[in-house]
């Protein structure tokens, strides 16, 4: 059943970067096939950066928000670490832009992750573990 919710979770999320777009964020994406292969590459690249980007930004975190007792902090580390990503993605990907460079990146990443989790948990796709644990049960065991 995990692998069945990426998989229906991967063309909202691509509708979700065309929203994205429409609104006046300084993000462009060409065509829906570019928002698709946005949508995985965001994903794949969430699932393979997250533990070094936690390990880079982690001493940071932990000074500034005194070990995680003040949240807004830690809130602010997972979206860099989102505006990340979705910067990474718009430069792999071409046909996905950010038209006023770290301005665009901080504001559709930010609108990104909020709309995508706002309607994901709506159509009650949204899952609750990380992707990694996701991606290990979608693995039969042997």
């Amino acid at each position: 059943m995990g692998s069945l919710i990426w998989l229906l979770q991967w063309p909202i999320r691509a509708v979700v970067l065309l929203i994205v777009a429409w609104l006046p964020l300084g993000v462009e994406v060409s065509s829906f096939p570019i928002a698709l292969l946005s949508a995985v590459v965001i994903g794949l690249l969430g699932t393979l950066l997250i533990v070094p980007l936690k390990l880079v930004l982690g001493p940071i975190w932990a000074v500034t928000s005194l070990g995680g007792l003040i949240s807004p902090v830690s809130l602010l580390f997972n979206w860099a670490i989102t505006v990340i990503l979705f910067g990474l993605a718009a430069w792999l990907i071409q046909g996905f832009r950010l038209r006023n460079g770290l301005v665009s990146a901080i504001l559709g990443g930010v609108v990104y992750a909020v709309l995508s989790a706002v309607i994901l948990r709506v159509l009650g796709l949204d899952v609750d573990f990380t992707r990694a644990a996701g991606l290990l049960m979608a693995v039969p065991a042997a």
